[in-house]
């Protein structure tokens, strides 16, 4: 194993089951797993673009939108399908 390698360890069912996803997506295990490191945001990345979403409306409305104007819009796109399941940031 290479110096900027580790493993992980998971149950057989769980590798299975990476395994099947692995070639569904045309690619091995290490690389469905990389990708979802690599490609799903932390917390605190969700929080910045959140941030920096607002910054953009205030920019382009003058104004920020409300906290209950934000649930309001996060809510239609729950129910349009389109939310990704994103941590609620602390405002």
């Amino acid at each position: 194993m290479a110096a900027d390698e580790t493993s992980i360890k998971v149950s057989v069912a769980a590798r299975d089951r990476l395994a099947t996803l692995a070639t569904e997506h045309g690619t091995t295990i290490r690389g469905l797993v990389e990708d979802l490191a690599q490609g799903t945001p932390t917390q605190a990345e969700y929080a910045e673009r959140a941030e920096l979403a607002r910054a953009e409306l205030a920019a382009a409305l003058g104004t920020a939108p409300s906290p209950a104007a934000e649930e309001k819009a996060r809510a239609l796109l729950e129910r349009l399908g389109g939310a990704q399941r994103a941590p609620q940031a602390a405002a």
